[in-house]
């Protein structure tokens, strides 16, 4: 892996596959194939972005924002004065992370139309790719709007890696369409209807519409493959979940708007992993990622010790923590 100015690039070894064989053979596949050429939209004309948006603005808090941000935790190392910065930064950190993670499963889906083994499987991803580009298209029109962004996250930066850079079409799936797109589902649904930001709410709503399809996605796509596993190959797919339990949690300590507002980065994560509204919050983000792993017949007994380890694991998966 080599870095730019303003770039990253990452060597990996793809085998391209065709497939002569043009029948559909998924039928649930084609449909959702065509449920998504019906659903799409574009980022300039379906959106109003005639809101104003005034960057470190007061905020005040109304029935239709009750975002966990809204109020001060006693226990949060923001000083009082700061709180309002603190929501603006976290706000364009948060939304920063979308445009990158979105970019990530550009590139990502573009590779499973080269890898993915059945033709139902490579005209859906080409049909992701399309919402992808509009994903990026939207977050960066928007993040150029707010004036106010942040590199990507270390932790993220090392899961799209991870991703890119493998040559199984079962990670790449596996990675992106269930562990990625599984937390950012979660994460627009919440944002659509917690966001002070009236484009905003806009944006995740229409792109939460995109995701929960592409979830969809790899759960078919990956449906019964675990059957067809060795030992060896289930025990590297487990160990994959576990490291990228980790990255995906490690995103939330918020080490950059810390750094960003002069505060003791130490005690800004210790904050961002024991706060009792957080760690909910992460609980909530993840439960989409488990219920699929669950379908999949690849939530273990290892990858749920290592959920319940990282605090990740909701009381109602299978009446367990």
């Amino acid at each position: 892996m080599t870095e730019r100015i303003g770039s990253t690039d990452i060597e990996s070894l793809v085998i391209t596959r065709f497939n002569w064989d043009y029948a559909a053979k998924q039928p649930r596949l084609r449909a959702l194939y065509e449920k998504g050429k019906a659903a799409q939209w574009n980022a300039v004309t379906d959106i109003d972005w005639t809101p104003q948006l005034h960057y470190g603005a007061p905020l005040t808090d109304s029935p239709s924002t009750g975002a966990a941000q809204a109020r001060r935790p006693d226990n949060c190392p923001v000083p009082r004065e700061l709180w309002n910065d603190y929501r603006w930064e976290y706000h364009a950190w948060i939304t920063s992370q979308f445009l990158h993670g979105e970019q990530g499963a550009l590139l990502a889906t573009a590779r499973l139309v080269e890898t993915a083994p059945d033709l139902d499987d490579k005209f859906y991803a080409a049909s992701q790719v399309t919402d992808e580009a509009r994903h990026v298209e939207a977050f960066s029109m928007y993040l150029e709007r707010l004036g106010h962004g942040y590199p990507i996250n270390p932790a993220l930066h090392a899961m799209l890696s991870n991703i890119v850079s493998d040559s199984r079409w079962d990670i790449i799936y596996l990675g992106m369409q269930i562990i990625v797109e599984g937390l950012a589902l979660a994460v627009f649904r919440m944002s659509q209807v917690s966001g002070f930001d009236p484009i905003i709410r806009q944006i995740t709503r229409l792109v939460a519409r995109d995701e929960a399809r592409h979830v969809a996605f790899g759960v078919l796509a990956l449906e019964g493959l675990s059957n067809e596993l060795s030992s060896r190959e289930k025990s590297d797919r487990e160990e994959f979940i576990k490291e990228s339990a980790l990255l995906m949690s490690r995103r939330f300590r918020l080490e950059e708007v810390w750094e960003r507002m002069d505060i003791n980065v130490a005690a800004g994560v210790e904050f961002a992993t024991t706060d009792p509204v957080m760690c909910d919050f992460r609980r909530l983000m993840f439960s989409k990622i488990i219920s699929s792993l669950a379908k999949l017949e690849l939530l273990t007994e290892g990858v749920r010790e290592h959920m319940e380890q990282l605090s990740l694991l909701r009381r109602s998966v299978g009446g367990r923590r």
